[in-house]
């Protein structure tokens, strides 16, 4: 818990950012502080099914599954996965598209203590397998047709099942998951449990890990951000409660294209819907046609999204006759939202596009945009309750610079990573203590704060290129293009883009007396 008092003279008299003048411009239903739930992330899923139990919590290609049957199966599946020696503090992987697995998943996984591993579908075997070695995972729930990345890299790791599940399984036309040689399938697993019986397990909210989410941090190797169950529970609290006026637990509708893979998806998705007792209807790939037919079809309350799915929606002829404008809620993250955009689409759907940010080392949200106080577009707004913020100097990383000045941004709260799995040395350049005694996340990204405390990213300290929302880091594309043979030299930027805000630009040159097409380096 976090008491004004204690705050204000942990950061001292002397500090610029003491005075906290984000504060006067909360929305005026929000506490500067809260207290956090101190319990497993799998009592989001129990509170739900008690309180809304026959409530769909998924609808998927014209089915739906309620929150009853959510429950069900996650216990179902904890208590397979025991049998198999899962246990408390077992990493186990999640590679899946937005679908219903992805919640019985999580939350079996969870309800045994183990560690939710979250996994891009789009990675390579190579990435697969770094994330699988680096995290020392038991089992992996994986996609049928992604199934080979897996097996292709499971000798050289400590995987010892492969678990598939089909896309179409969870669908109105619920097709069938053929057997796959060397995996077992998610739907015997949860036959082969008549009754759930499932061990009891002791979380300590605060230091055990939840999810290990793999990010390249400030250099771009990647590594596996720790965040417990308090982290996470906390933040989804925060970021509800910014919208707790308009919101009627049990009748929200989420439009969910954004993945679970993603932290923002993850945490603002998956967990806070379920925590709202909301129907999260899921998009497992961006496509408009069938994102506008369920805008059309569902109805959505909420539907947070990226910059690039705005801009798509702002070049459709049609958009606004699907009924987009009776959308209550939008927020942008995890990339900039260009101003012409945040103008547009408000001008097409008369609501009020809210732009946040934030970074897997917390959880993710640290500042989102007030609904009702003064608005600044071109800033990413305000901290969250509970959420100091500073900037400091680009030099030593100690030195706060005053209200106006450019510097390092730093993050303090209870949504703040426990470190990086098995990386001392990272987190201790990460996270680091101040004069005041606390700890601070530095960001690696360049900002500044105006005199009403809302903050403005000038530019990334970090080597990193954000394309449609998902970090894409220089040193990573340079390793893939120097293992051709051909390649003697690589250099990679970003470069800006209309509809993915940034793309990736590579400068290449070849060995004397070698050859090589582009579609080669591509």
């Amino acid at each position: 818990m976090f008491s004004s008092e204690t705050v204000e003279i942990q950061l001292g008299d002397g500090s610029p950012y003491a005075a906290r003048p984000w504060r006067s411009h909360f929305d005026y239903w929000v506490r500067s502080e809260l207290n956090y739930p101190r319990r497993s992330l799998i009592d989001i899923l129990r509170v739900a099914a008690a309180d809304v139990p026959d409530r769909p919590a998924t609808v998927f290609y014209g089915a739906q599954l309620t929150y009853a049957e959510v429950k069900d199966r996650a216990d179902r599946l904890a208590t397979a996965l025991a049998r198999y020696g899962i246990k408390k503090g077992d990493r186990v992987g999640i590679m899946l598209p937005n679908c219903p697995q992805y919640l019985i998943a999580v939350f079996g996984i969870l309800r045994l203590g183990a560690v939710v591993v979250n996994i891009n579908p789009l990675y390579t075997p190579r990435e697969v397998g770094v994330v699988a070695q680096d995290s020392a995972m038991r089992m992996l729930i994986v996609l049928d047709v992604l199934a080979h990345n897996a097996l292709s890299i499971r000798e050289q790791t400590s995987l010892e099942r492969i678990i598939i599940t089909m896309g179409g399984e969870y669908t109105a036309a619920a097709a069938d998951c053929p057997p796959l040689a060397g995996t077992e399938r998610l739907a015997d697993l949860l036959a082969s449990v008549t009754e759930p019986d499932l061990p009891r397990v002791d979380i300590d909210a605060e230091n055990d890990v939840a999810v290990l989410q793999y990010t390249g941090g400030t250099t771009g190797t990647p590594k596996g951000a720790m965040l417990t169950h308090y982290n996470i529970f906390a933040n989804v609290v925060q970021t509800t409660t910014l919208l707790t006026p308009a919101l009627r637990r049990g009748e929200e509708r989420f439009l969910l294209v954004i993945p679970f893979f993603h932290i923002y998806g993850f945490t603002v998705g998956l967990m806070s819907g379920t925590w709202l007792g909301a129907q999260q209807i899921l998009i497992p790939k961006y496509d408009v046609e069938a994102l506008l037919t369920a805008v059309k079809q569902y109805r959505p309350t909420y539907f947070p999204a990226v910059p690039t799915i705005y801009i798509s929606l702002l070049n459709h002829p049609r958009a606004a006759e699907y009924g987009i404008d009776r959308i209550r809620s939008f927020n942008s993250g995890s990339a900039p939202l260009p101003l012409e955009v945040l103008d547009q689409f408000e001008r097409l759907t008369g609501g009020m596009l809210s732009e946040g940010y934030g970074l897997s080392e917390a959880s993710p949200v640290t500042h989102t945009s007030p609904t009702l106080s003064i608005r600044k577009p071109g800033s990413i707004g305000i901290p969250l309750p509970d959420t100091d913020m500073k900037i400091v100097d680009l030099e030593v990383g100690i030195q706060e610079v005053p209200i106006g000045g450019e510097g390092e941004l730093c993050i303090a709260g209870p949504q703040v990573m426990k470190g990086y799995w098995n990386n001392p040395e990272e987190t201790a350049e990460t996270l680091r203590v101040h004069h005041d005694g606390r700890t601070w996340l530095h960001t690696g990204d360049i900002a500044r704060m105006d005199e009403d405390g809302f903050t403005y990213i000038v530019a990334r300290k970090k080597d990193m290129v954000i394309v449609g929302g998902f970090n894409v880091y220089p040193s990573e594309v340079e390793s893939v293009l120097f293992a051709h043979p051909a390649v003697m030299e690589a250099a990679v930027i970003g470069i800006p883009d209309a509809y993915r805000g940034e793309v990736v630009k590579a400068f290449v040159v070849l060995k004397p007396d070698s050859s090589c097409s582009e579609e080669d380096l591509r």
